[in-house]
């Protein structure tokens, strides 16, 4: 009977080892699905980011400039010396 409750233990320890490694490996499929739907999302941009650049290559555009972001440094009146 000694014999039996042992063995049941090492049998209900191996299952709760086997459970957590199970549990660790799902964790772990879980993390490399999200870190590779990051890359792809980050590849897409880049890509489109490229392609963007390629329409546009050549292209002259002109931006209105906010008066907020005008400062005294950047523009300054030149005078003439005599």
């Amino acid at each position: 009977m000694l014999l039996f409750i042992g063995l049941r233990q090492i049998v209900i320890v191996l299952g709760v080892i086997f459970i957590l490694r199970l549990i660790g490996k799902v964790m772990s499929a879980r993390k490399n699905i999200n870190e590779q739907t990051k890359h792809y999302k980050q590849q897409e941009d880049i890509n489109q980011a490229k392609q963007n650049a390629k329409r546009n290559f050549g292209k002259t555009s002109i931006h209105k400039i906010d008066k907020s972001k005008i400062s005294d440094t950047e523009y300054s009146d030149f005078e003439e010396v005599d």
